[in-house]
């Protein structure tokens, strides 16, 4: 038996030359002349397009801006393609259907201790661009983002963000969250110096301020009393299982419904610095035994991502990752730790434990945004912001920039902070990387503001909701689903 090579057709001219090569063959029977006739002129300039399209994209690089400028000043005729065609042949819904079913607002936040710095102040200034380009001096990001999840303390900022005393406004300003950790981070963060301490020796009393400084914020709140669907993740002992604190669960049942003072304390329950934090679901009948969360998910993207696409309850209209709004925050996982090399090559396994810790949380957070990236292909530019810092002027940090609350260290993470919403944005590029782009993370941030806005103010005029929240009484669970869905998603 003889292998067979097929040949790609490189040319639309090599199809039609095959469609009258059949009709020529018709006569030495199998094909007749009925069964093979010659295309209209309308089919005829309908496949030469889909083709031409089809041949500029994935044959000869048809995103090279090279190539997309060379076209742009010398198009020809056979190039000139209706806009219904493009969208045909690319996959694209139609403007007119897609801004019925409008975009859902994703926000997430990384794990990062002190590092939470950063991305707090980022929501700080995006917080202020939504007021300038809504023209109302009162927005809040609960007001424009319609899920939100968090991991360590980019957890307590989301409770922070979006929890609610009276179910309309929320308690915290968007400007409150990296101020809740310069102020009182050192009340957390009390440690004796040296590695091997930090690592064997559990800070009792810092989880005792940190506990009744979330009893004080939050107090007898629950995860139902929250503006927005809200994800917060931790890590059960128990069941040796990431745990999914989810307010769309806790509507449904007592059973997952908990103290958000909690929930903030389980979430960002380190090991080494803090206790884990054993807790009960507000019937009682719910256990878990929860450390940090950072260690189960340390970018919680994936997991917003897939409870939207899965969640038709709240988010019936939504058919696939252009259907997303996603902004991302990063704790900084490019800032230069400088560690000595005389020094880490005497680190026995006790030395490496936070490190290690460190080092495996920022490589997930990468590798979550890789992944996304990809899953969002050529719309993520329009549907998916990352914001992380790349690099500082500041020189290498300690080891233990996560813990270290000293006023030194809280200065030098304002500074990169501010430093990174300077610096160009950066992209994961679908095998490619990362792509630094011409616009900085200010612009990035206003962009995003805009869209966010725009999108408030177009649900007002369609048909049917974008969302639909769930109210209590609904009995469909999603937490035994959510996490073998993230490993499907992509």
């Amino acid at each position: 038996m003889q292998r067979v090579h097929n040949k790609p057709i490189s040319s639309i001219g090599a199809v039609k030359h095959l469609i009258k090569q059949s009709n020529n063959n018709a006569g030495d029977g199998g094909v007749t002349a009925a069964d093979m006739q010659e295309p209209s002129i309308e089919t005829d300039k309908l496949s030469y397009e889909i083709f031409s399209i089809l041949e500029s994209k994935f044959l000869f690089g048809y995103d090279d801006p090279k190539l997309m400028e060379s076209r742009s000043r010398d198009p020809s005729p056979e190039q000139e393609m209706s806009p219904a065609i493009v969208e045909a042949v690319n996959g694209v819904v139609p403007g007119s259907i897609k801004n019925q079913r409008g975009k859902i607002c994703v926000l997430s936040i990384d794990s990062g201790g002190m590092r939470g710095i950063i991305p707090g102040k980022a929501l700080a200034y995006l917080e202020h661009a939504l007021k300038s380009k809504s023209g109302d001096p009162n927005a809040r990001i609960a007001d424009y983002f319609d899920v939100a999840s968090g991991s360590g303390i980019g957890g307590i900022f989301t409770a922070m963000l979006f929890a609610s005393s009276d179910g309309n406004r929320p308690i915290f300003k968007a400007e409150d969250t990296w101020r809740f950790l310069t102020k009182k981070g050192k009340n957390f963060y009390k440690s004796p110096p040296g590695i091997l301490n930090r690592v064997i020796k559990t800070g009792s009393g810092s989880g005792s301020k940190l506990e009744k400084a979330m009893k004080e914020s939050f107090a007898e709140l629950t995860l139902k009393d929250t503006l927005k669907p809200v994800l917060i993740p931790c890590y059960d002992l128990t069941s040796s299982a990431p745990f999914l604190f989810s307010r769309a669960d806790a509507l449904e049942t007592d059973g997952y419904d908990f103290k958000l003072w909690e929930v903030c304390k389980a979430t960002w329950a380190e090991p080494g610095v803090f206790e884990p934090v054993e807790m009960r679901s507000v019937d009682g009948k719910t256990r878990c035994v929860a450390v940090d969360g950072g260690l189960a998910m340390s970018n919680p993207t994936a997991a917003a991502i897939t409870h939207v696409l899965h969640n038709k309850q709240e988010f019936p209209f939504v058919r696939g990752v252009e259907d997303l709004l996603v902004l991302s925050l990063g704790t900084g996982q490019l800032v230069d730790v400088k560690y000595d090399c005389d020094r880490v090559m005497k680190w026995k396994a006790k030395h490496w434990a936070r490190p290690a810790v460190r080092i495996s949380a920022d490589g997930a957070a990468d590798t979550v945004d890789q992944a996304v990236s990809m899953a969002f292909g050529q719309c993520r530019r329009s549907n998916y912001v990352r914001i992380q810092a790349n690099g500082s002027s500041f020189g290498p940090c300690k080891p233990n920039i996560d813990t270290d609350a000293s006023p030194s260290n809280v200065n030098m993470l304002v500074g990169v902070a501010e430093e990174m919403l300077k610096q160009k944005n950066s992209e994961s590029v679908l095998f490619g990387g990362k792509k630094i782009n011409e616009e900085s993370n200010y612009e990035k941030l206003d962009w995003l503001a805009g869209e966010l806005v725009l999108e408030h103010q177009r649900r007002s005029c369609r048909i049917a909701p974008t969302v639909a929240f769930k109210r209590s009484g609904d009995r469909r669970t999603d937490q035994q689903t959510i996490f073998k869905d993230i490993d499907c998603m992509f």
